[in-house]
């Protein structure tokens, strides 16, 4: 029986499920641990800086040794219920030595927080950043985000027209979206959905593919080759429902690539990531 497209019940969570799919996921972890380690050894960081009253609203920042340093917002995936910052530390590392400040950012996660909540949260750290940037040698008007898979989804929420043009059309310079979820309802129908709580309601509101995006903002959409079909669909159908309302949007299917070894690229000056990376933000 189907349940969603031309997949049975089972057939679907096989598609999410991304472990399943990478056999030595755990070596990607171990590997970003060392990494960021080496990272936090190198630069200059200050921890845990709060943007709201939950105790996961907070972020780390590398902040650049220059004033006025364009800033790169990193929001992490794990499925909405998974990980924290400081496993992503070694982001900061692509684009330091061109006096980027990096924050990487936490926000509440399920089963204890909803979807609208993060949604809320990172939106809300966005703009506390923007009030507070020039404390960490940033730009308040120079503010470019990279989500990643869960976190992707997140950043493309903050990318919803009515609340940007509100809020941050004026300082939120580019959004790049690395292996994201756009639409929630085949996640609703998951095995996962009993830590989610994803509701119907939840899932229409938050489903960016439904959504209008903010215009001429510079929009990257990237998946990779090696990801499920499900996983590529995502990041088609969003660009296929914005690239009429962005007129910025890029998409890339990176080769050779899967759901994670798409972050590491972003530390190589020659990969196809940190090279349109690099031409976004203009450094």
């Amino acid at each position: 029986m189907f349940i969603y497209k031309q997949y049975n019940e089972e057939q679907l969570n096989n598609q999410y499920n991304i472990r399943l799919h990478v056999p030595d996921f755990a070596a990607y972890f171990e590997r970003w641990e060392k990494l960021s380690s080496e990272t936090r050894k190198k630069y200059p960081i200050i921890k845990n800086i709060f943007y709201g009253d939950n105790e996961r609203e907070c972020f780390d920042v590398f902040p650049s040794a220059k004033p006025n340093s364009k800033t790169l917002v990193f929001i992490h995936g794990g499925y909405w219920h998974l990980f924290d910052k400081t496993k992503f530390h070694f982001i900061a590392e692509a684009f330091y030595a061109d006096d980027v400040t990096t924050v990487l950012i936490n926000y509440p996660l399920a089963p204890a927080a909803t979807i609208d909540e993060m949604v809320a949260s990172c939106r809300k750290a966005v703009l506390w950043l923007h009030n507070n940037l020039r404390q960490f040698n940033g730009d308040p008007q120079q503010v470019y985000i990279i989500g990643n898979s869960a976190g992707a989804h997140l950043a493309a929420m903050i990318m919803e027209k009515k609340w940007m043009n509100k809020n941050a059309a004026s300082f939120i310079k580019g959004v790049c979206l690395l292996s994201g979820i756009f639409n929630l309802l085949p996640i609703q129908l998951l095995q996962l959905n009993s830590v989610l709580n994803i509701t119907k309601e939840i899932a229409a509101r938050n489903s960016p593919v439904e959504l209008m995006p903010a215009k001429n903002i510079k929009l990257l959409v990237c998946v990779g080759e090696d990801e499920t079909d499900e996983f590529k669909d995502q990041s088609r159908q969003l660009y296929e429902n914005w690239k009429d309302k962005n007129t910025a949007l890029q998409f890339l299917e990176l080769p050779a690539i899967n759901h994670y070894s798409m972050l590491e690229p972003l530390l190589d000056k020659g990969s196809i990531l940190h090279k349109v990376m690099h031409k976004m933000m203009n450094v």
